[in-house]
């Protein structure tokens, strides 16, 4: 399955103006060909931490960032943002000045992954995967899902009037489960990740 590639600058404007949902918007295409320019370093840098520090770097100098004729000029400044932050950590891990021609050449055999559109027929099988799952499973996962994060399993659990056990159960039962149907509609879970 695939899909087009797409403009992340079309949030650029609402970022510019210090609007966090279109930043939201735009991290959640940017994400993963951020992490995946990253992905050379893995054994030798913490990519999340690196991570974390680009967007937040991103977010600082977007105002500064102008559109050129070429498309995700903020997701470009972004990847170089990144690449060099990670560039730095290297050094300092190493407590020397870490050779730039040979971290250069591992970052450029990364491969450079565009953001793409989300496709509509992937949507529809999760759906209808998530759909067919158990009603307990279900309302695990949804609450997950919800909560982004932001809440403690704990405190999820408690609201489904669950144990934490028998929460996480549910939600490794549910995770399962949709793999497995994923599979079934034709989805090879391997290239989404």
């Amino acid at each position: 399955m695939t899909a087009a590639a797409i403009d992340l600058d079309g949030e650029l404007g609402a970022i510019v103006a210090g609007d966090p949902d279109a930043f939201a918007r735009w991290v959640a295409g940017a994400e993963p060909p951020l992490r995946a320019s990253l992905r050379p370093l893995a054994a030798r840098v913490d990519c999340e931490a690196v991570l974390q520090e680009a967007l937040l770097r991103i977010w600082q100098v977007a105002p500064r960032c102008r559109r050129d004729e070429r498309p995700n000029a903020l997701l470009r400044l972004g990847l170089r943002i990144a690449r060099n932050l990670a560039i730095d950590e290297l050094r300092r891990a190493r407590g020397t000045s870490a050779d730039e021609a040979s971290l250069e050449a591992a970052l450029a055999r990364a491969a450079v992954v565009e953001p793409r559109a989300p496709d509509p027929l992937l949507r529809r099988a999760i759906e209808e995967c998530r759909r067919a799952l158990p009603q307990k499973p279900a309302a695990a996962l949804e609450a997950r899902l919800e909560s982004a994060g932001a809440e403690p399993d704990q405190r999820l659990a408690e609201r489904l009037r669950m144990k934490l056990n028998t929460f996480l159960q549910n939600v490794t039962r549910a995770k399962k489960l949709l793999a497995a149907c994923l599979r079934e509609h034709g989805v090879e879970l391997e290239e989404l990740t």
